[in-house]
């Protein structure tokens, strides 16, 4: 009965590091290695995991296996060892019949939450929307291929899904194959081993549409390259249409081939760069509606400026916030934020610089960093600059001439000003007192 109990219990942690490998990897390498592992058994120490076929099993085993030994060990201290295996086959069947290819047809490996409804524009992405929009409405190719790049967590995936989920409802006879870098490599590999190669060229040269996630993955696997070359070509002569994204652009990929990077280069590249606060908050005020909760405008602020180098990780802190909240009964704070979400913001912690300040502070009044250094005495721009030495006065140990020094060479007298300037304002205005300790907060973590 103790070990039945045993088992059943690890099932139960299995599914939780499912969750967390799949927030961890994304959804494109989570499909493609880490959902087809099956939980076998525990022995002593030792978990099992079952691989579909011996080729996943040696890639996980080289490339997750110590990640994910890692989150059992978190979950289960006694865990030392992690196996992976491969699946017993079928009776009766014998390893030869095992067909080479898996079908990845457009709509399974397809997250429902990644549509264009629930992608919020910016001018971060404004460009890579536009683009992805017009290549999922548009019946011929407008330019091929369409090339999209960007940071992990800033939205190449989710742009990805849309498209691939907008031709399916508007273009529904169109044959659309979607599926990651490493998952072409593996249906190649496969194809060689199988010895039949033919079917894997007339599967993929055969399609209206052939997208392919995180394409950095075939950086210096000359074989593979070699194969999505002439796949790339064959599409193009056909003038059907191939979508592709990556985390740099063309030619930034190392380990590419040059005749690579300059077909990848042919249609449209548009990157999606770093988020703004303003997308950041829209993006948190869309999924807290989506949730059907009131969550206060100044914890929304508060994430947007603290939480700004991943949308993933971004969502994810406000489904913990609202979480909470909802089983334990008690309302959105800022300090139940900040307590909830401790961990977090200690990780992103770093020594506040006067340059963070300044960065931090323009972005939140939407000027310019270049307005922190520049002569202009505009309201609009003196304002916040006199915040930002003020805050640069209260969180670092620079003198007060080192200070006027990194806002454009000023005197240590108009620093002097500007930090008695903003007490005093605190005395009167309630809105700038808000405003500071809202930075406060942000810079402190």
């Amino acid at each position: 009965m103790k070990n039945t109990a045993v088992k059943t219990d690890l099932e139960t942690q299995w599914k939780h590091i499912q969750a967390r490998l799949l927030d961890e990897y994304g959804e494109a390498t989570y499909s493609s290695w880490l959902k087809p592992l099956s939980f076998v058994d525990h022995h002593e120490d030792c978990v099992r995991l079952a691989a579909p076929n011996a080729f996943m099993r040696d890639w996980v085993t080289n490339h997750y296996a110590e990640r994910v030994k890692t989150i059992l060990q978190s979950e289960n201290q006694h865990i030392q060892q992690l196996e992976v295996i491969v699946n017993s086959p079928l009776e009766g069947a014998s390893p030869s019949e095992e067909p080479f290819l898996d079908t990845p047809e457009v709509g399974s490996n397809l997250d429902p939450r990644f549509t264009f409804t629930n992608f919020i524009v910016g001018k971060p992405n404004e460009l890579a929307h536009a683009a992805a929009l017009k290549v999922a409405e548009s019946a011929v190719v407008t330019f091929n291929p369409l090339f999209l790049y960007g940071g992990v967590g800033l939205g190449k995936t989710h742009l990805m899904h849309a498209i691939a989920w907008h031709i399916k409802k508007c273009h529904p006879n169109r044959k659309v194959i979607y599926l990651s870098a490493e998952k072409f490599m593996y249906q190649f590999i496969r194809a060689l081993r199988f010895k039949d190669t033919v079917a894997f060229k007339e599967q993929f040269r055969s399609v209206d549409v052939l997208m392919i996630d995180d394409v950095q993955f075939i950086s210096g696997k000359d074989s593979t390259q070699e194969e999505f070359f002439h796949t790339f070509n064959a599409i193009v002569d056909q003038n059907h249409q191939i979508i592709i994204s990556a985390d740099k652009s063309p030619s930034d990929l190392e380990g590419m081939e040059e005749r690579l990077k300059s077909r990848l280069g042919w249609g449209l590249v548009a990157d999606i760069h770093p988020t703004t606060y303003e997308l950041r908050l829209g993006i948190l005020q869309a999924k807290a509606d989506q949730m059907g909760t009131d969550v206060p405008q100044k914890v929304l602020e508060f994430l947007a400026h603290k939480i700004s180098s991943n949308i993933r990780e971004l969502e994810g802190a406000l489904t913990r916030v609202v979480a909470h909240s909802t089983l334990i009964g008690r309302d959105i704070t800022l300090e139940s934020t900040q307590d909830l979400l401790r961990d977090l913001l200690r990780a992103n912690d770093r020594r506040v610089t006067i340059d963070e300040i300044q960065k931090k502070v323009a972005e939140y009044y939407s000027v310019r960093i270049s307005d922190m250094h520049s002569p202009r005495r505009a309201r609009a721009v003196a304002r916040p600059r006199q915040i930002a030495m003020y805050l640069a006065k209260q969180f670092t140990q620079r003198s007060l001439p080192e200070i006027g020094r990194k806002f454009g060479g000023r005197d240590h007298t108009t620093v002097l000003h500007a930090v008695k300037k903003v007490e005093e304002l605190m005395g009167k205005e309630k809105s700038i007192c808000e405003d500071i300790e809202l930075l406060r907060r942000t810079l402190e973590g």
